[in-house]
């Protein structure tokens, strides 16, 4: 099969000219000619991902956030870039990422989090002109306690910690989430009405939440980590005898003592 036919079906349901002007969705080794018998999803497209796919005989690796962001001035071993771009073309690896673009569909990274949130009456946070757009913003089924819905977003997401800001002491109903990195959203949230607000890479100032309003950053990886199981279920409901599968070697570079 060509690797086109399967970028195809991503497409359809996040298309790439939707992406941020600065992301580099898309194929990155490789191209929609590239034949293509079995593919391996990940989340970051990693030397240990790669040589997953090497050893399992997948030539088409589908990732979520981009191999190659920007110029490479060398390929060597001496990064984690150099060597993924190494071990792909060595084994002859097509490499293909839905970035922002699964990030601004309804159905893509917030509103997959949205999903497991249990939020109703979602809506896009922040909409584009063309009616894509970045987070979401929903409604729980009855309000919580600052505490309870803290416990139980640790328990959805299987997290062993969160960091957060003050709690508010008010009922938490209105909830907002971007996957990923959102902190430029944070007043976007509450100007929406949001009584919390979910994210990751929050910054230390960044705690200082505007009045009336929650801020909870979930871990940018734990996030977006549902996507990869979005990106199978695509190609797999277009393709359902094709082989594809999750990766093994999907884990977050960050670590908790």
């Amino acid at each position: 099969m060509k690797a086109g036919l399967i970028a195809a079906a991503i497409e359809s349901f996040a298309p790439l000219d939707i992406q941020e002007e600065w992301d580099n969705s898309g194929f990155c080794i490789g191209g929609p000619d590239s034949e293509v018998t079995s593919v391996l999803v990940g989340f970051d497209c990693t030397p240990e991902l790669l040589e997953e796919a090497a050893e399992t005989g997948a030539d088409m690796v589908i990732t979520h956030h981009p191999l190659i962001f920007s110029g490479l001035k060398k390929i060597s071993s001496s990064d984690y870039v150099g060597r993924a771009v190494m071990t792909a073309i060595k084994n002859g690896i097509t490499v293909y990422a839905c970035h922002t673009n699964m990030d601004k569909v309804p159905g893509g990274v917030s509103g997959t989090l949205a999903s497991v949130l249990g939020l109703c009456d979602v809506e896009i946070l922040d909409k584009d002109t063309d009616g894509y757009g970045l987070g979401v913003i929903g409604t729980l089924p009855s309000p919580e306690t600052c505490t309870s819905f803290l416990e139980n977003l640790k328990s959805k997401l299987g997290v062993a910690a969160l960091r957060h800001s003050s709690p508010t002491g008010r009922p938490v109903s209105r909830v907002a989430a971007c996957g990923g990195s959102g902190h430029s959203f944070i007043h976007v949230a509450a100007a929406a009405g949001a009584d919390v607000y979910l994210t990751g890479d929050i910054s230390y100032h960044d705690f200082y939440a505007p009045d009336g309003m929650m801020i909870v950053d979930i871990g940018h990886f734990e996030g977006e980590r549902m996507i990869t199981d979005v990106i199978c279920r695509l190609v797999m409901e277009k393709f359902p005898n094709f082989a594809v599968r999750i990766g093994k070697r999907v884990v977050n570079p960050v670590h908790y003592f």
